[in-house]
């Protein structure tokens, strides 16, 4: 937990659904141990969408498809998707929910290793939607970097881990130290570099918002 639970109380009280089939495809996930977008984070990233109002956009890390097409339900309407997913066992069910929204001509899904898949994609993106393995992002992060056009927004989920990335390596487990030293790597190539502005946001597990200047 990364904010106080009363506050998350508070803001989940807020909360206003987001229509019979996407709150199904939650209810799903979440019965299924499927690792979705915090409550939280869902408000942020359509909030997000609307704001920069994309022409394309990019995920990274696509599960049952509910990321997709939460953002898919605000974004322009000359806007696409292209989402991307390695673990098989996920995939059909992704694409059951895009046809199920009858968004399959809006988002596309390509099924592979993330960082092959980033290499072989044109520039042009408006916002990217980072929400996959952690330990990967630093791996990604020149392809991403390649992606975004100049002024595009980059979205990086689960970024704090509920405040473990705050912590000395040594208070974590050992089997985590792995993936904190790299999230912690990623940090502070996002706040360092000169290519992008990022503010780190306490928002259910940790999101970065990184504008390509």
């Amino acid at each position: 937990m990364i904010t106080d639970q009363r506050i998350r109380d508070y803001i989940g009280s807020l909360d206003r659904g987001n229509g019979a089939l996407l709150d199904g495809i939650e209810e799903r996930a979440l019965r299924d141990r499927v690792p979705i977008a915090k409550k939280e984070t869902q408000a942020l990233l359509k909030t997000m969408v609307v704001l920069t109002k994309p022409e394309k956009i990019l995920e990274v890390g696509t599960a049952v498809g509910f990321s997709a097409l939460l953002m898919a339900s605000v974004m322009p309407e000359h806007c696409r998707i292209t989402t991307i997913e390695k673990f098989e066992k996920r995939i059909p069910e992704a694409k059951a929910n895009f046809a199920a929204a009858d968004m399959e001509n809006r988002i596309t899904l390509l099924e592979g290793d993330a960082e092959e898949i980033l290499a072989g994609l044109e520039p042009g993106y408006g916002l990217i939607f980072m929400d996959a393995a952690k330990g990967q992002y630093i791996n990604w992060l020149p392809q991403v970097r390649r992606l975004l056009v100049p002024g595009g927004l980059l979205i990086s989920d689960n970024v704090l881990q509920d405040g473990e990335t705050a912590l000395s390596r040594y208070a974590v487990g050992r089997r985590d130290r792995t993936i904190h030293t790299r999230i912690r790597e990623y940090i502070w190539e996002l706040t360092h570099c000169d290519d992008f502005e990022t503010s780190i946001l306490p928002v259910g597990d940790g999101v970065a918002l990184s504008v390509k200047k």
